[in-house]
């Protein structure tokens, strides 16, 4: 079969950068479709470093200017792995160009931003996505099949942590390449816009969307030198933050994120209470799915660990991988959404979220700010 090519232009090559493109390597190899993923270009400031990423990567050309990039005839989609605060830009300007999108989260500095990039988005009529990847592990996606088929019946509580302790020397600078989450004027928040983004876009696909919020936030490290200028200057992130709040359904919501849990370097966590069943997932043994089923007969009801890596239908994407009993990790998520992308563009329905979907966490985390900042209950915005 011939196939079409789809031809990527990256923009970044950090951590991200990396994450993605070992995605569109390995997809063609377990999920053949239509599109054959093809590295055309990456662009980064330092021409050397571009260089030596497209050697190690496969990129066929480099850019140094995002512009000359998304300009590019040879180019059929573009990827975002930029700081915050550059996404809305180079999207825009992307979508002028008629490139697909594939935007790193979270979607925007905030929602008023975000709503300029549904607009450029939907005038051009091109395919976009953003990166929110643990909706693509296996275990989650079975969480969202069990809710969705009613197993869980009413439910009562939706409560995540994601808990890191990497900020928490005050030595550490704020700003530049590495540390640009630090940056206020470069990430437009800390914890919450970074790992709680991740959590809320989780809760809203397996939960529904959130009427109101509650939150605090606090910086603990007060001052940090900034990278770039060597000078002192006032830290403007969150380094934790916590809200509570009440989805549509009537559940109670129940967050948690910081930098400053010592001993904790990616610990993100759901739990999900329901009349009927509750459930637990945890990255730290991501092919895992705690499940309690009261349905179950009282001699054998208790909590029980489902390994889900079973190569059927039965457990999501496994049946693409390898056989029973193996798991895969946390870079499979990266090469699921891209999978689920490209059978999108042959399906023509999209796979979310999308910009316009991916709003509703923009709106949620404005609210989030809003309510630590007047120390009142927020109501969230309309998509």
């Amino acid at each position: 079969m011939v196939k079409t090519p789809f031809r990527i232009g990256m923009i970044g090559y950090g951590f991200m950068g990396r994450a993605h493109t070992n995605a569109y390597k390995q997809v063609g190899q377990f999920f053949p479709g239509k599109h054959q993923v093809v590295l055309q270009a990456v662009c980064a400031r330092d021409e050397a470093k571009a260089k030596a990423f497209a050697e190690q990567w496969g990129y066929a050309h480099t850019e140094t200017d995002w512009r000359e990039l998304v300009a590019r005839p040879d180019i059929d989609a573009v990827d975002i792995c930029v700081p915050n605060n550059l996404h809305a830009e180079i999207a825009i300007e992307a979508a002028k160009h008629g490139k697909a999108i594939l935007c790193e989260k979270p979607l925007a500095m905030n929602a008023a931003e975000g709503r300029t990039m549904i607009a450029a988005v939907e005038a051009a009529g091109v395919p976009n996505i953003v990166w929110y990847n643990y909706r693509r592990i296996p275990a989650v996606t079975l969480a969202k099949r069990l809710i969705d088929s009613g197993r869980l019946g009413k439910i009562f509580h939706y409560r995540a942590k994601f808990l890191q302790d990497w900020t928490i020397k005050s030595d550490l600078p704020q700003g530049g390449q590495g540390l640009w989450r630090l940056d206020i004027d470069a990430a437009g928040a800390g914890v919450s816009g970074d790992l709680l983004a991740h959590c809320i876009d989780t809760a809203v696909w397996l939960n529904g969307g959130l009427k109101d919020v509650c939150a605090q936030t606090e910086t603990f490290v007060k001052e940090r030198m900034h990278a770039l200028t060597g000078k002192m200057q006032k830290v403007g992130i969150d380094d934790a933050c916590t809200f509570f709040g009440t989805f549509e359904n009537g559940s109670l919501a129940n967050f948690e994120s910081t930098r400053y849990a010592r001993g904790h370097k990616a610990q993100y966590t759901f739990e999900i209470n329901g009349e009927n069943m509750s459930i637990f997932w945890d990255l730290h043994d991501l092919h895992r799915l705690q499940i309690f089923d009261y349905t179950d007969d009282s001699a054998i009801r208790g909590w029980k660990s489902i390994h889900v890596t079973d190569n059927s239908p039965d457990h999501p994407y496994m049946d693409k991988w390898w056989v029973p009993g193996l798991a895969v990790g946390y870079d499979t998520s990266f090469t699921h959404q891209v999978a689920d992308f490209l059978h999108g563009l042959e399906t023509g329905v999209p796979a979310g979220p999308t910009f316009k979907e991916a709003l509703e966490t923009q709106l949620i985390l404005d609210a989030v700010l809003e309510s630590a900042k007047t120390k009142q209950w927020v109501d969230v915005g309309i998509v």
